[in-house]
């Protein structure tokens, strides 16, 4: 995995073998950035990023100029590996890694987010709520945008909240709005 632009342009990282997340690959992440760019400033934002994961995708916001990243990841493992890719590529006064559930993460923080990426296993139960749960405790700011990052087998198109999809081979991001 590499961060592909911004400060930290073409840094690579690859976590442990036995890593158990399934990160947004470049191709993909790619292109969803190429989307943000065209509508969107990152540089100043304050940015989500729920079940981290690697950690990929702080990375590149912070790459990027975003102003505050805060990073929810449950595994111990992960999280320490976020973590410690942070520290050592000078992001921590940037990126903020919390150990944490994302569920409960969303429904006790009284924060308030320019965009919010989620990312949660596609087998994950309940998964599919998170755009409501995330639109019903406000956690985004009246101009924000929630970028829902899914399989196939969920459809959000007849969502209140819904402004599109993009689709990058198997990945779909689900764009809605506040």
């Amino acid at each position: 995995m590499r961060v592909i632009s911004g400060s930290l342009k073409g840094r690579r990282f690859s976590p442990p073998k036995n890593f158990k997340a399934r990160p947004t690959t470049d191709f993909a992440k790619e292109n969803l950035f190429n989307v943000l760019n065209n509508h969107y400033t990152i540089e100043n934002l304050k940015v989500l990023d729920l079940f981290g994961g690697t950690g990929s995708i702080s990375l590149e916001f912070a790459s990027r100029g975003a102003k505050e990243v805060t990073c929810v990841e449950l595994n111990y493992n992960h999280f320490k590996y976020i973590l410690k890719n942070t520290e050592e590529l000078g992001m921590k006064p940037v990126i903020k890694v919390i150990k944490g559930d994302a569920f409960k993460f969303i429904e006790r923080s009284a924060e308030t987010y320019d965009m919010i990426f989620a990312d949660p296993p596609y087998d994950l139960k309940n998964s599919e709520t998170i755009p409501d749960l995330i639109i019903k405790n406000k956690l985004l700011k009246s101009d924000g945008l929630l970028i829902f990052e899914h399989s196939g087998t969920v459809d959000f198109k007849s969502h209140p909240n819904f402004i599109e999809n993009r689709e990058n081979g198997k990945v779909i991001f689900t764009f809605f709005k506040a």
